[in-house]
């Protein structure tokens, strides 16, 4: 099992900044991936960045550029630092940890945080 709770989310001009925090209730060393997930009004929830244990990243086309995906194994979490947000960005953003048990792949979702960009 894995508990994820986010942080860090806001109202937040264009163009401005925001950092997410998405802490884990267990070693982020034994979750397989750990990634940001969004979901825009009247959209389905889409990714956003994943990295993987090995430390791989992958980003959409869509914040390239803009977001980053990062880790601190010493505070078992995981960050999101959003620049150049455009109201586009707008959304809950959730985290996601999957967990590989034996042939089982087990997903974990937080509750998700609300990022407004609006002037």
């Amino acid at each position: 099992q894995v508990q994820l709770v986010e942080s860090g989310g806001g109202l937040v001009q264009p163009g401005g900044s925001l950092r997410l925090s998405c802490a884990a209730s267990r070693s982020i060393f034994s979750i397989n991936a750990m990634g940001w997930y969004r979901q825009g009004p009247g959209k389905q929830r889409e990714l956003v960045a994943v990295l993987s244990s090995g430390s791989n990243t992958n980003y959409a086309d869509s914040v390239k550029g803009r977001f980053t995906i990062s880790r601190d194994n010493f505070k078992d979490t995981v960050y999101l630092q959003m620049n150049s947000l455009k109201p586009e960005d707008t959304a809950v953003y959730y985290c996601r940890a999957d967990l590989i048990v034996g042939r089982d792949l087990n997903t974990y979702w937080g509750q998700g945080t609300q990022v407004t960009v609006s002037s």
